[in-house]
């Protein structure tokens, strides 16, 4: 039976077999052999939302043939769903693009959504995605949260208050119809101001059909930022698959490394430390190269210990949570006092609690 680790690493691996020969030789070895435990795979890539890439990489190895005949069908009939989602999810992102365009009003498309309209996926199947993501200018921002509310965009909660002073987006906008919501953001990163709109307006890609992404730099930065910083990864030590995979396929379109390096930064170091993990995991991919420092040894010995521990994990990820929560709600409570727009929150949000 296969650890969790050794499952960790071997669907890494898998995810870079259409790239990487020395990872599809050592794959190939692995599943020929027979001790792989496939029941561990499918556990671990469905939790790190990389199963359908897990699939579409295996069959352009062409190893397909040595899994088991249920799992393969499985995996297929898993694959086809996110396809057919995906599918509607970028014809969902081209109407919002097309209504704010309308407007005169360019969004710019960020994390998943971004990826499947630009084609980083050789198969749109290849990434699960939540919500459509897209930025625009703050002084456009009010404007298009009421341009989608006219074409019968909500918010989604029932005891809805606004809370986009705590957040870097709107709350999630749902349309009767339509299969994703919408988080319309404002900031690309939690109390960061330095890479933000007016830092990537600058270096935006048009596609062909007229929609608006990050430059292939700003998607490596973008990437490291989200999962450092939005997603705490940089203190849970956490991995994800999914995000790593994204930057895997950046990598091959700009020298991650060279992109790191030459943003200066006062956390760069945390976006480094995921690089340092991502070319960990992946087996060491040359677009992965990264410049080892005490800081990236660190943060990948720190890492690797909570993956073979999963106690000391499971007690990492709980600390971690009540300092976050508690920092949180300190910050509210210091503003509220000298903040007019959080006093107006907290009032409302007590109302509304008062009323139900």
């Amino acid at each position: 039976m296969m650890t969790y680790k050794e499952t960790l690493f071997f669907v890494g691996k898998c995810l870079t077999i259409t790239h990487e020969e020395h990872n599809k030789k050592i794959v190939e070895q692995e599943i020929k052999s027979g001790n792989v435990d496939w029941d561990n795979v499918v556990k671990v890539s469905t939790a790190h939302y990389v199963f359908p890439a897990l699939y579409c990489n295996l069959k352009r190895a062409n190893l397909l043939s040595y899994l088991p005949e249920e799992l393969v069908n499985y995996m297929k009939h898993i694959t086809d769903l996110n396809r057919e989602r995906n599918l509607q999810i970028i014809e969902q992102a081209k109407e919002i693009n097309n209504l704010l365009l309308a407007n005169n009003i360019t969004p710019i498309f960020l994390k998943g959504t971004g990826n499947l309209l630009e084609g980083l996926y050789e198969d749109i199947a290849e990434r699960m995605v939540g919500d459509i993501d897209f930025i625009v200018s703050i002084k456009q921002f009010k404007i298009v949260i009421q341009l989608l509310k006219k074409d019968s965009y909500s918010e989604s909660s029932i005891d809805y208050i606004d809370n986009t002073i705590f957040n870097r987006h709107y709350p999630k906008l749902t349309k009767a119809g339509k299969i994703s919501s919408l988080e319309v953001h404002y900031k690309m990163i939690t109390n960061d101001k330095q890479f933000n709109y007016a830092y990537i307006k600058n270096n935006l890609i048009k596609t062909k059909k007229n929609i608006t992404i990050l430059s292939y730099n700003d998607q490596v930065l973008m990437t490291c930022f989200n999962k450092q910083i939005n997603d705490k990864g940089q203190w849970y030590k956490s991995i994800s698959l999914r995000n790593s995979y994204d930057l895997f396929l950046v990598s091959k379109l700009t020298f991650a490394n060279k992109v790191l390096t030459s943003f200066k930064h006062p956390k760069s170091g945390y976006l480094k430390n995921f690089l340092a993990s991502s070319c960990m995991i992946f087996n060491n991919p040359k677009s992965l190269d990264y410049t080892k420092t005490k800081s990236t040894k660190s943060f990948l010995k720190k890492q690797i210990a909570l993956i073979e521990n999963p106690k000391k994990n499971s007690l990492s990820k709980r600390k971690w949570n009540v300092y976050f929560l508690f920092i949180s709600r300190l910050l509210k409570t210091i503003k509220i006092f000298y903040k007019k727009e959080y006093r107006a929150w907290f009032i409302k949000r007590l109302k509304n609690r008062l009323q139900n």
